[in-house]
């Protein structure tokens, strides 16, 4: 088996309720499993401003899925992105090693975390 890392980052319509935002995003979920990808992590980062209008909107509910699998998944999953008009942009990016080893620093905090201040000596 050859198995690589994606992660998808998808754009959905700023029209529909957080049900039916929701119901989309597992629909997606389950596209990858069934294609037997392993999901190892899903982040949804809400409704944010366009840098453009797409499709005479300029908001979009944004949501990122990390996923494991064989490359004929994300063949897959961008037929079920096209087919879906709720999905205004999306982008699949395979993720070589050290891409996967910052999203795991970054999934664990070690960028958020405040530098310590450096110790200042009196002056004698």
């Amino acid at each position: 088996m050859n198995l690589k890392t994606y992660e998808a980052v998808f754009i959905l319509t700023p029209v529909l309720s957080d049900a039916q935002m929701k119901d989309t995003v597992e629909k997606f979920k389950k596209v990858l499993t069934d294609h037997k990808a392993e999901i190892t992590s899903a982040e949804h980062w809400g409704l944010k401003k366009l840098a453009y209008p797409i499709m005479q909107k300029s908001t979009g509910f944004y949501n990122l899925i990390e996923f494991t699998g064989e490359p004929g998944v994300v063949e897959n999953l961008e037929l079920e992105f096209r087919r879906d008009e709720k999905v205004m942009r999306f982008l699949t990016t395979a993720l070589n090693k050290h891409a996967v080893e910052y999203n795991n620093k970054r999934k664990s905090g070690a960028f958020n975390k405040k530098k310590e201040e450096p110790k200042k000596e009196e002056a004698k």
